[in-house]
């Protein structure tokens, strides 16, 4: 399956949602070109609405207001989805949730083309992402998988992807691909949810995607990040366990870099549910 991964310039300026969708758009349409079949934005990719947010809006009204306009961008990102015929998931979004306290979550959404879609929320916010006197933001509560050509995905959301708890779960879930949009504004938070990242790959002998935002807009603090496909390390996938990789940077042209490569879902699959790894022992438990 061949995958793209959007490393998004939030210092490149939009002046609406839909100059925002328009870039994207953009990018779905170079992935589709590309012959990808997946795209992946990064954590927050509706930051970058932040360009044409009143700057008077601090922590919750502000993350409120960037929820406002997130009905525009799903409806426009689904659309999409259908007309390049990709899976679209478009990073995260805040979305409102009535049923929570605080009532917004960050939520990624993963557009078929077919017209269905999946969701999965942030399980395990930062400490800014908590703070009622900054976003506010209420957890996820469920970790969901989908089907896709017949592949088992899961999109695990920057921090999430730290967690070891977390990682028994999804060592459970016969996993052929793992997603990772990021948001990272230090070199060090890069470098742990990338590593992370890597590591999962290893540990569950499955494909991890990882991909973050570049720069930062108004109001925003200055991100760095790049985008990685780490494979199983393996002598048949090339030893190093890194299939390819744009390094972190700060700063990026444009609307920010895309990777695209294809990955060896069967090969790794065939592997993982075959025991034909060097060593590996299977979804082990420690009991």
């Amino acid at each position: 399956m061949k995958i793209a991964l959007w490393a998004e310039n939030l210092a490149c300026p939009v002046a609406s949602v839909q100059a925002w969708a328009d870039m994207a758009e953009a990018q779905v349409k170079a992935a589709s070109d590309a012959g990808a079949e997946v795209i992946l934005f990064p954590e927050y990719s509706a930051a970058h609405w932040l360009h044409f947010v009143p700057r008077t809006l601090k922590g919750p009204a502000q993350l409120a207001q960037l929820a406002d306009f997130s009905a525009e961008a799903i409806e426009r990102m689904a659309s999409l989805a259908v007309q390049y015929g990709l899976l679209v998931i478009s990073g995260t979004f805040p979305v409102k949730h009535s049923g929570l306290n605080p009532p917004l979550v960050n939520r990624a959404h993963a557009f078929f083309p077919d017209g269905r879609l999946a969701t999965q929320d942030k399980l395990c916010l930062t400490p800014f992402e908590k703070d009622p006197r900054d976003w506010n933001l209420s957890p996820g509560t469920a970790l969901n998988v989908f089907e896709w050509q017949g592949y088992r995905m899961a999109v695990v959301i920057c921090l999430d992807i730290e967690l070891p708890a977390l990682s028994a779960r999804l060592a459970t879930l016969d996993l052929d691909l793992i997603l990772v949009p990021s948001m990272t504004a230090k070199l060090a938070g890069y470098h742990r949810v990338f590593s992370c990242a890597r590591a999962r790959a290893v540990e569950l002998l499955a494909a991890v995607a990882a991909v973050g935002c570049i720069a930062g807009a108004p109001e925003c603090e200055q991100e760095i990040s790049g985008a990685s496909f780490f494979l199983p390390a393996e002598e048949k996938f090339g030893h190093t366990g890194v299939l390819a990789e744009l390094s972190p940077s700060y700063t990026a042209e444009g609307a920010g870099p895309l990777l695209v490569r294809e990955l060896p879902l069967d090969d790794i699959r065939a592997m993982r549910r075959g025991g034909k790894g060097e060593v590996w022992p299977g979804a082990w438990t420690a009991d």
